[in-house]
């Protein structure tokens, strides 16, 4: 499982969100971030790719997220 960040703009806004990728590879998942990104730049706001990592548990805060962060 693999996690996307993008940065997203609209004017002189900027934020990010995150979106799981379904992949076998590091490669494929950034190759599907990367088109996802595109697809979505057809509106007003524009969408950049930051980064894909390779994820057990995305977005999910828990005990061993916590744990890990002490």
């Amino acid at each position: 499982m693999f996690m996307a960040e993008f940065k997203l703009r609209f004017g002189d806004r900027k934020w990010y969100v995150r979106r799981i990728v379904e992949a076998s590879s590091l490669e494929e998942a950034e190759e599907k971030a990367k088109r996802y990104a595109e697809l979505m730049n057809r509106g007003e706001v524009k969408w950049e790719l930051s980064y894909v990592i390779e994820a057990e548990r995305p977005l999910i805060v828990g005990d061993e997220e916590l744990k890990k962060l002490s």
